[in-house]
């Protein structure tokens, strides 16, 4: 078993590796509450994660990042095996000094990792996810370097930096994926709103506030998604609609028009005539 603690800036780095031929339980608890990022390496150990009689377990672990808050009544307790070796790096620091981290890292935490920046338990888990080719070459470099004293520090300096802005990276990646889904579901949703009520709809501050959002947000984003704004999308279906009235359930283009929400005859047939090219009378 092999551990090795370094103690850089503001931030404490946890080095951990251990094979065996047997079967090996390596249990570790922080002296003190802690925001931390593991990644673990080339090993694939089981993992447990153990506070207020619950357990948290992890199979496979290779190659995977995981994000925490942790206080000392929680317990990591690794498994490990003749073919599950350990190989893990953890990068931790305290709530007190994510101010003072040495290159911005604390915005960072509280933008991505707000939930561990401000826990509510004494264990609280952040993003998993599996490590990018570069992060993974950097964790390798960790735990195969050579260098002693100031050019070793030189080196954990430089790649403890390097790892971050990856993690960081990959981190706001997701959030970009994440935020797009979600404004996709809304606009998504805004127009169902406008076709289950096609008569009669909602205004556009109605529309945004259904949906959680603004006007201005409402207005870029549904043309972005369907090409025209709001309201000629409205037009365009309440137009649709009246066609298939007119041409295939036989009504009076009065009757279609009423059913599409249109008070007035003349503006429906001027509207209809610049859609289709043609008069409803001609349907």
């Amino acid at each position: 078993m092999n551990r090795e603690i370094i103690d850089i800036h503001d931030y404490t780095i946890l080095l951990e590796e251990a094979a065996t031929d047997n079967n090996l339980i390596d249990s570790c608890f922080f002296d003190e509450p802690v925001v931390a990022i593991a990644f673990y390496g080339a090993g694939d150990v089981g993992l447990k994660v153990k506070f207020d009689g619950k357990t948290k377990e992890f199979h496979h672990t290779k190659g995977m990042v995981l994000s925490f808050y942790a206080d000392s009544k929680v317990e990591f307790e690794h498994h490990v095996s003749k073919l599950k070796p350990l190989q893990c790096l953890v990068i931790a620091t305290t709530i007190k000094n994510i101010d003072t981290l040495p290159n911005g890292e604390g915005q960072f935490l509280e933008q991505f990792l707000q939930q561990l920046v401000h826990p509510k338990d004494h264990y609280v888990e952040g993003p998993v996810f599996n490590m990018s080719p570069e992060m993974f070459l950097l964790v390798e470099q960790f735990f195969n370097n050579t260098f002693q004293s100031e050019i070793k520090m030189l080196f954990y300096k430089s790649h403890i930096t390097a790892l971050l802005a990856h993690y960081f990276g990959q981190l706001a990646k997701q959030q970009d994926t994440q935020l797009y889904t979600s404004q996709l579901e809304k606009i998504n949703l805004a127009q169902e709103i406008l076709l289950s009520d096609i008569e009669n709809p909602p205004s556009l501050t109605e529309l945004a506030h259904r949906i959680g959002t603004n006007t201005n947000k409402l207005k870029k984003e549904f043309k972005a998604q369907f090409g025209v704004p709001v309201f000629k999308y409205l037009q365009n279906e309440r137009l649709k609609k009246a066609y298939n009235l007119i041409k295939n359930e036989r009504k009076t283009i009065q009757e279609a028009a009423w059913a599409v929400g249109y008070d007035s005859l003349g503006s429906f047939s001027n509207a209809f005539e610049k859609k289709f090219g043609y008069r409803p009378s001609q349907v």
